[in-house]
Formats: C-alpha cells, structure tokens, sequence
C-alpha cells in the first residue's frame, strides 16, 4: 500500500524538474533568432521610403538658394592680396619662401600656381625641355606645385593659390602677368616684388 503513493511522487517530482528546463529552453531560442535576425534586412527596407521624400522637399529649397548664393560667386572671385617686398633679384626667392610656407601650412600641392614675369623657374624650363604636350600634362593633373612664366600664364588654369615672382621682363608683360594672376586666383594672390609697383598695377584696374 504505501508503495503505490510513493511512486507517483516521484514520477509527479521527476516531471516538474523536466518541465522547468524545457520552458526555459524554449525561452531563449526564439529571442535570437526573430530579434536579431530580421531587424538587419528591415533598416535597409525602412530608410528607402523617407529618403526621397526629404529630397522633393529640399529640392525646391536649394532652387530658391542659388538666387541669393548669385552676389556671393564676385565675392569669391575677389582673392586676398599679399604683398612681399622683393628686388626683381630676389623675388624667386621670396616666392619659393611663400611656396614652402604654404604647404607647411597645409595647403594641397595642386592648390598652387607660380608664374614668373621675368625669367622662367628652373622647373619650368626644365619640365618644357619634354615638350610643351608633357609640361601641360602635369598642370592638367593637378597634384604639384606649377610653375610658368608670363608668356605662358594666359593658358594656365585656375587655382587656389597664385603666386607672383615680379622677377624682371619688360613691364607691360609683367603688368600683363599680374593681371592674369589675380584672375586665375580663387583665395589667395601672393605678389612678391617692388610694392610700389605693384600697386601702380593694382590701381589700374587689376
């Protein structure tokens, strides 16, 4: 008699340590697998609804901004003017100083233009020594310092940076050199040579 209570204890007790494991088993497997798993193909899905229509809203926005963004395109085209006392001897010289400075302090290579008005730079002369093909590959490319001479400074492109070695030549080629400098520059015209000078050319229209 008192065996037959005794054995469904047991099988009662044996059950319920059972049952625990199992739920919590069966807790944590779908956690991961649901959870995770879905949420990465949904962020893509999700963020291509709201994308386009921010841009149908911003788009007439940025039309209405070029129409002031206009007067600011002459401030832009207006460069800081440097000035560095130099003899026409030592205006290479102080235009390489200006060129060194610059890259020290940051400034990209390919931001910079150098144009002589008298002699050319030994670079210059060298680099065309190639060809004038070869030499305006590599004011094409961009990534280097430039250097070129009044006579050729028309064809030069704009850059950030020009500098101007008043280095000699007759005065109207120089004058003729400044003024396409100050053109050709977006940020920054450095002018080493006589001050006076070139403020002469400056104050007649430059």
């Amino acid at each position: 008699m008192p065996l037959i209570p005794e054995e469904p204890q047991i099988h009662e007790s044996a059950q319920g340590p059972r049952a625990t494991p199992a739920s919590g088993r069966t807790a944590p497997t779908p956690r991961p697998v649901p959870g995770p798993r879905p949420a990465a193909p949904s962020r893509p899905g999700r963020p291509g609804p709201p994308r386009p229509a921010p841009p149908v809203q911003r788009a007439p926005r940025d039309a209405a901004k070029p129409g002031p963004s206009g007067p600011a395109a002459p401030a832009a085209a207006t460069p800081q003017l440097q000035l560095i006392p130099a003899s026409a001897q030592g205006a290479l010289d102080a235009a390489e100083e200006a060129v060194d400075l610059l890259l020290e302090s940051g400034r990209a290579p390919g931001d910079v233009l150098v144009i002589t008005t008298g002699d050319p730079h030994p670079w210059a002369t060298h680099e065309l020594s190639f060809g004038e093909a070869a030499y305006w590959a590599q004011h094409d490319a961009g990534d280097d310092v430039f250097y070129t001479d009044a006579r050729l400074a028309e064809r030069a492109g704009a850059r950030p940076v020009v500098v101007v070695a008043v280095n000699g030549g007759p005065e109207p080629a120089a004058a003729s050199a400044l003024s396409v400098a100050h053109a050709r520059a977006g940020a920054l015209l450095i002018v080493c040579g006589d001050p006076q000078w070139i403020n002469s050319v400056l104050g007649a229209g430059v």
